[in-house]
């Protein structure tokens, strides 16, 4: 064969290659979204169904909301599903995010020793027990990494006048289930979603102290990467995923998902962006 041909044989090959790569990665998804809705089993579910009757494969980075507003801004992903509704807001007024949707709830919980050092339980108020925790000095385990759960926290404190810090605090850096793993470890406060909590609280030494108050609340959103920022995220995708998660099936999913019997995520979706 002679040169001339293979030569022609190898650019042809290049360019089919190509071709498949770029079509591979036009139907490949990738989705940041927070350690509570991986660690909890839900984006599992949500994501096998989707694949199912979809030509899309979603790939799933499970970080901190902080993490996954940055993945977004950075035009690293092209979608996220996070709970931290003023960083979302200002993800979509800064230009990097559109067509946001409501999707689920759930709500926070404090969780700590049935020994409850700071003596928090019954308490009807999350502020006030954050309070008594830092003027008890007792052991808190912070995610300390700028997820929307350590977001709240930082409002909590905030709110109750304290500033945390010290032997008695530690920032783990860590998602939710490992910070879950290490309070238990330590007989510590922490903060979790109850999504993650329901997941875990069978292993766990800890129980719940706090639920129930407003303060507590904890919606998610969904939010597609803006294509007029980065031209090269694949926003048919994202958009698809969006409107199927906030469809009659993708928010019967989030309903029907338990854990023991018990409800992790209440579906929200509306059709306002």
């Amino acid at each position: 064969m002679g040169f001339c041909v293979r030569f022609l044989l190898l650019l042809l090959l290049t360019g089919l290659l190509g071709i498949s790569t770029t079509h591979a990665a036009k139907n490949m998804l990738r989705l940041a979204t927070t350690t509570s809705t991986d660690n909890s089993g839900l984006m599992q579910v949500l994501v096998a169904a989707f694949e199912k009757h979809n030509n899309i494969r979603v790939h799933v980075i499970a970080v901190g909301t902080g993490k996954a507003l940055r993945l977004a801004r950075e035009g690293d992903v092209d979608i996220v599903l996070v709970h931290a509704r003023e960083a979302e807001e200002k993800l979509v007024a800064d230009g990097y995010g559109v067509n946001r949707r409501d999707v689920m709830y759930n709500d926070f919980v404090i969780v700590g020793p049935a020994s409850d050092p700071a003596e928090i339980r019954g308490l009807n108020d999350a502020i006030a027990a954050m309070a008594r925790i830092a003027d008890s000095r007792s052991i808190f385990v912070s995610r300390g990494d700028n997820s929307g759960t350590n977001k709240k926290e930082i409002t909590l404190w905030k709110e109750a006048g304290a500033k945390p810090g010290g032997a008695w605090y530690r920032e783990a850096g860590q998602g939710m289930g490992k910070v879950l793993q290490i309070a238990g470890e330590m007989q510590a406060y922490t903060l979790t979603d109850r999504g993650t909590w329901i997941a875990y609280e069978e292993r766990s030494p800890l129980e719940i102290l706090i639920e129930g108050d407003s303060s507590l609340h904890n919606p998610y959103g969904i939010i597609a990467v803006n294509p007029e920022r980065y031209a090269d995220v694949n926003y048919d995708e994202a958009m698809q995923f969006i409107n199927w998660i906030t469809s009659d099936e993708g928010q019967r999913l989030i309903r029907d998902f338990r854990i023991s019997g018990k409800t992790l995520f209440i579906p929200s979706a509306t059709t306002e962006n």
